[in-house]
């Protein structure tokens, strides 16, 4: 075996294929979470400030202070998640269309991984933080029977956390450029 040994890009396994199909499946859903609210504005415009207003809660005085019954910020917060919600199913159509690319040239996977890592990062921030820390804590939303937007919040953090770890996972970006001479590739 010389030091001149004839090196092999590394193949890819399923394991891109599937982190680009679940960035996918993310990316549409968010895509079309944020298409309807932009076309049937009203319906969750409610939502936000019913749950902002804090009025179908058990109204605890201890908590009620924490309301927000201005029209204008409920809109603006509804407003800021639509946008929030653009700008994250953007980033991950980028980010399918990069795992697309890199699948079929193999190689580029690295920037898949880091563009889906962001609009990943960036639902769990939504509908983590948003919605089941903010939303589901802070404005008592698990006490409302009628505007209590828990159970789907936990499916997106379930989804986008599974996606999340299968692009991490070792493999699924390839080898970020590296080879492997001939004698390391037979001994894998």
């Amino acid at each position: 075996m010389s030091d001149k040994s004839s090196t092999r890009r590394i193949p890819h396994t399923g394991l891109s294929l599937a982190a680009a199909t679940l960035t996918g499946i993310v990316a549409l859903y968010i895509a079309l979470v944020a298409f309807g609210n932009i076309t049937d504005f009203g319906t969750n415009q409610q939502f936000v400030r019913h749950v902002l207003a804090m009025d179908t809660t058990f109204k605890d005085p201890d908590l009620m202070g924490r309301a927000i019954t201005s029209r204008t910020l409920q809109d603006a917060a509804y407003l800021g998640i639509i946008a929030w919600e653009t700008l994250t199913a953007l980033t991950l159509i980028v980010a399918t269309a990069l795992w697309a690319l890199g699948i079929r040239r193999r190689n580029g996977l690295a920037r898949a991984r880091l563009v889906s890592t962001a609009g990943l990062l960036m639902l769990l921030l939504l509908f983590g933080a948003g919605f089941l820390a903010i939303g589901g804590e802070w404005f008592a939303m698990w006490q409302s029977e009628a505007w209590n937007g828990l159970e789907a919040a936990t499916r997106n953090v379930t989804l986008a956390g599974i996606a999340l770890l299968v692009v991490h996972l070792p493999g699924a970006a390839g080898p970020s450029g590296e080879t492997l001479r001939t004698e390391e590739w037979d001994e894998e």
